[in-house]
């Protein structure tokens, strides 16, 4: 597949999820986002409101992390943070599903919180990714995780956050894809830092990529 830098660009959402991001680092995030024509910035609930202004007057969207990193909370405080973020004006949250409850296969609850936070997102307008990260769970898990994905139809289901023991994988991707259905993207995340890694995920099947590494990835792809 030939993509132009520009298309590439537009796949990106470019991130800043660090514990010790200063105001001057989201500052930074969107006027690189404005410059390179990214998708958008994904930053933590709290810079939302002024990443939005930052962006004003901009295609680039403004993507929260809800249950970030860890998923290890009820799904009342997923959505309450969801919502509260959209207040602020989020156009688009990634949130972490609870891999606990994953590990023990109560694919009922999976499902139940899937539909909740899908709910959050589309009576508002705006897109809603699941995060399944896929360092923890078996072929079997994600597999089961996506054919839920095909009935409730998040708008994405994403590899990983970045902050467990491994990032996106090729044939993770591979599989989200084939079982997420045709009303479901993917997005990979976690450890892409290189051109070859990006189009290693496009052409596997991802069509959203998460990297804190945009800027060199598309200085890359103009240098060739």
């Amino acid at each position: 597949m030939n993509y132009t830098a520009e298309e590439i660009a537009a796949m990106i959402d470019h991130t800043n999820l660090k514990a010790d991001a200063v105001t001057e680092d989201f500052r930074k995030l969107c006027q690189e986002a404005r410059e390179y024509g990214f998708k958008s910035v994904a930053v933590n609930t709290y810079p939302v409101k002024m990443c939005r202004k930052l962006l004003e007057g901009s295609d680039v969207l403004t993507g929260a992390a809800v249950g970030f990193p860890l998923g290890q909370m009820t799904i009342e405080s997923k959505e309450a943070e969801a919502r509260n973020a959209i207040r602020d004006g989020a156009q688009e949250f990634d949130y972490v599903l609870n891999i606990g409850k994953l590990r023990e296969h109560d694919y009922a609850y999976i499902e139940e919180e899937m539909r909740r936070m899908r709910d959050a997102a589309h009576e508002a307008g705006i897109v809603c990714k699941v995060i399944f990260e896929t360092c923890y769970l078996t072929e079997e898990e994600i597999i089961k995780t996506a054919e839920i994905s095909s009935i409730v139809k998040p708008d994405f289901i994403k590899t990983s956050t970045g902050f467990g023991t491994a990032g996106a994988k090729a044939e993770h991707v591979r599989l989200m894809k084939e079982h997420c259905g045709p009303d479901v993207q993917v997005k990979a995340a976690g450890g892409i830092r290189t051109l070859e890694k990006t189009l290693e995920m496009i052409e596997a099947g991802a069509s959203r990529i998460g990297t804190s590494s945009g800027v060199s990835i598309i200085r890359e792809m103009r240098e060739q």
